[in-house]
């Protein structure tokens, strides 16, 4: 079934683009939440008007991404997390503790799946992860992990 997109959905398509999509993933999924309509003639000829009003909405999602980027790259992180006598870190640290804690440091809600480690860590030091804020921009995280006293 040929479907208008009218939103963004990631790793499918973007707002404005005419993508031919299984039958039911348009209609139990696409249509009933108006994130696409059927490519109709008279839904492509409002196709540029679609167009118009997804890249706006893009501009608009990208400069917040931005600004975000800059605070998130300026941002001093600690994790103080328990560790044992050896000084190494009972567990490891995750996406999700470090994704937590920029919610609480930056106050927006990051969500730990754009959270990306290079490596497990577990001893305390300085380690960087990449925060993906928007498809076209990443931001890099500098935090520190040290022990609990």
């Amino acid at each position: 079934m040929r479907v208008i997109f009218l939103e963004d959905v990631p790793n499918v398509a973007r707002a404005g683009d005419v993508k031919e999509v299984k039958t039911g993933y348009a209609k139990n999924y696409l249509l009933p939440k108006q994130i696409a309509v059927a490519a109709t003639a008279q839904e492509l000829s409002r196709l540029e008007t679609i167009r118009k009003v997804g890249l706006e909405r893009q501009s608009k999602l990208r400069e917040g991404a931005q600004a975000l980027a800059e605070r998130l790259e300026a941002a001093e992180v600690v994790l103080r997390l328990r560790a044992g006598p050896t000084g190494r870190l009972y567990g490891a640290v995750t996406n999700a503790m470090l994704a937590e804690e920029l919610t609480a440091l930056m106050e927006v809600e990051i969500d730990r799946r754009t959270v990306t480690l290079s490596d497990t860590i577990h001893e305390p030091g300085e380690y960087q992860a990449t925060v993906r804020l928007h498809p076209d921009l990443d931001a890099t995280v500098n935090f520190l992990v040290e022990p609990l006293q």
